[in-house]
């Protein structure tokens, strides 16, 4: 019983910095692929219809279906899926999105 409550403690210690390098790394990866077109700070681009990020009503959920599949049509929030991007980066991605200040 002793061992299993040390594996849960380590375990749970380990856990806090995966969490903050997943931050990081949405971070990022925001800036490597958001932040020329929705801007560093996710405030979007309003002359050319990019919106923003920031304060968006969006869900991490739905901001990650869009990077990864993009959306039909013109109006689309996200016409085209982001390349080279994998399901955890864009769940990355959109949990950055949605913390943007």
């Amino acid at each position: 019983m002793k061992s299993f409550v040390v594996a849960v403690v380590t375990v749970a210690l380990l856990a806090i910095p995966l969490a903050a390098w997943a931050a990081e790394d949405g971070a990022a990866l925001f800036k490597a692929k958001c932040a020329v077109c929705h801007g560093a700070a996710g405030e979007g681009k309003a002359a050319t219809k990019i919106p923003a990020l920031k304060g968006t009503a969006l869900t991490a959920d739905k901001i990650a279906e869009y990077v990864l599949k993009g959306a039909e049509g013109k109006r689309a929030p996200h016409a085209k899926p982001v390349p080279g991007i994998t399901a955890e980066q864009a769940k990355a991605i959109a949990d950055f999105a949605k913390n943007l200040k």
